[in-house]
């Protein structure tokens, strides 16, 4: 509760110092809308913005969920199968090198400029944090937990199984806090290259007609999902793993 309230607080002296700052320098509305000019935004576009937003929302939490997956599956079958880490790393790496700019142009091409495209890229974006984290987990068990799987020659899979993933499922956690993050770049981006609909789609709209407001109020709406989406995440991987500390 306290976190909340501190939040707010802080979310409150920042509206108050915008709103300050754009009557103290007299600046244009079509360079810097005031907050006030925000939320009339949102009176009179209220229902077009969360239609859009919906949109934002289901490609980003789909893409979230199949990323945390596909980076999950990943991590185990390269710990499993040392062929498979041999094989899929290098790609895994060199899908991450490249700018994500560079990759929705052609998801767009191939996948059309419906929700796959923006779902598959949300998906791209966060699942190297996934199975970076998850995989380092999986590596580094505890000497006393490995020199007890070789005590009683425990297989492979075995040890998977009763030692490895419950000693990883903190680096899990961490990683998929860090995929709630990102999570919604990929959407925006593939939104950006070419969509129907969504928040990027209002933006791009909003700034072809030099309605600033709409703008700030799309943007008001995508630092709110990261947010809730961010609470979320917290909460239910302190549920994963609830054994550990948090400062």
């Amino acid at each position: 509760m306290k976190t909340i309230l501190s939040g707010l607080a802080s979310a409150a002296l920042l509206i108050g110092l915008w709103e300050g700052a754009v009557r103290l320098f007299d600046v244009p509305p079509y360079m810097l809308p005031g907050p006030l000019r925000v939320a009339d935004a949102f009176r009179r576009q209220g229902g077009f913005l969360l239609e859009h937003a919906a949109i934002t929302a289901y490609e980003t939490v789909l893409g979230f969920v199949l990323g945390i997956v596909a980076g999950s599956a990943l991590a185990l079958a390269m710990w499993l199968l040392p062929l498979v880490r041999r094989a899929l790393l290098p790609a895994v790496l060199v899908t991450q090198a490249l700018p994500v700019f560079a990759i929705a142009p052609i998801l767009v091409l191939w996948l059309g400029f419906g929700l796959s495209s923006k779902i598959v890229m949300a998906v791209l974006v966060i699942f190297f944090a996934v199975t970076s984290t998850y995989y380092d987990g999986l590596r580094r068990l505890d000497a006393g937990l490995a020199d007890l799987a070789r005590l009683y020659r425990v297989g492979r899979f075995r040890e998977l199984i009763h030692f490895r993933i419950p000693s990883a499922l903190p680096a899990l956690a961490s990683g998929i806090r860090i995929a709630a993050v990102f999570a919604p770049i990929g959407a925006i981006v593939g939104e950006w290259v070419g969509a129907k609909g969504g928040l990027a789609f209002i933006m791009l709209q909003s700034n072809a007609r030099m309605q600033t407001d709409m703008m700030f109020a799309a943007l008001v709406l995508l630092a709110a999902m990261v947010l809730l989406l961010r609470f979320a995440v917290e909460r239910a991987t302190r549920r994963l793993v609830p054994w550990q500390r948090e400062d």
